[in-house]
C-alpha cells in the first residue's frame, strides 16, 4: 500500500531519522506529509527530512496500525510455519525504499533450530543496500521484533554481514520491476 497525503501530528511522538537512524521527537500540530506506510511503519516528510514512525504510533497521525501475518495466526501448534517466518520477513522495508526486504534479496541466511519443548530459535543473517546506513540497527530490530511474532519463535538473533557485498542482481523480479529497473 502506498499512502502519499498530507496529515498533522496528533500527539508527540518519537521517530526515526531516515538514513541516519537517530531518534526525534514530533510535536502535535507539525504537518507531515506520509510517503510510505509499508510492513507496519511509515515513512513521513517532515519539513524536508525522512522519519520512520512504527505502526504502534498510527494513531499519532491517524492512521490505523498495519496488520502482520502473525496477527491472524490464532491457535499455536506445535513447531515452526517457515512460510509465516517468510511472510513476516516481507513486512520489513527499508524506508526509504519501497520493496521489502526479502525481494530486495538482504536475506543471506535463515537458520531455525528446535529448542526444548515447542520454542524455536531463528537465525538471520543479512546485509544492506549501503554498508554505511544508520538505519541498520532500525531494520535489524525490526526483523527480531517481527520474527519473535510467529508462534513458537522464542530468541532470534539477527547478524548484519557485508560480506558478499550486495548488489541489484540480488534483486527479485518483482523487486527490480517495482523499483523501474526492468
Amino acid at each position: 500500500m502506498k499512502m502519499k497525503d498530507i496529515t498533522i501530528i496528533k500527539r508527540e511522538v518519537e521517530g526515526t531519522l531516515i538514513p541516519y537512524g537517530q531518534t526525534v521527537n514530533l510535536m502535535p500540530g507539525t504537518e507531515v506529509l506520509v510517503t510510505q506506510a509499508l510492513g507496519g511503519s511509515f515513512t513521513l516528510n517532515v519539513n524536508g527530512n525522512l522519519v520512520r514512525l512504527d505502526g504502534k504510533d498510527a494513531d499519532a497521525i491517524g492512521k490505523e496500525p498495519i496488520t502482520l501475518p502473525s496477527d491472524k495466526i490464532s491457535v499455536t501448534k506445535e513447531g515452526v510455519d517457515i512460510d509465516l517466518i517468510w511472510e513476516q520477513l516481507k513486512t520489513c522495508y527499508d524506508p526509504e525504499i519501497p520493496v521489502n526486504i526479502v525481494d530486495l534479496g538482504l536475506i543471506y541466511d535463515l537458520v531455525v533450530t528446535p529448542r526444548q519443548g515447542s520454542d524455536y530459535h531463528i537465525g538471520v543473517q543479512m546485509t544492506l543496500t549501503a554498508p554505511g546506513c544508520g538505519m541498520g540497527p532500525v531494520i535489524s530490530q525490526d526483523v527480531e521484533k517481527k520474527l519473535r511474532a510467529v508462534p513458537n519463535v522464542t530468541d532470534v538473533d539477527v547478524v548484519l554481514v557485508f560480506d558478499p557485498p550486495w548488489n541489484s542482481d540480488r534483486m527479485s523480479e518483482a523487486a527490480k520491476l517495482e523499483l523501474g529497473l526492468l
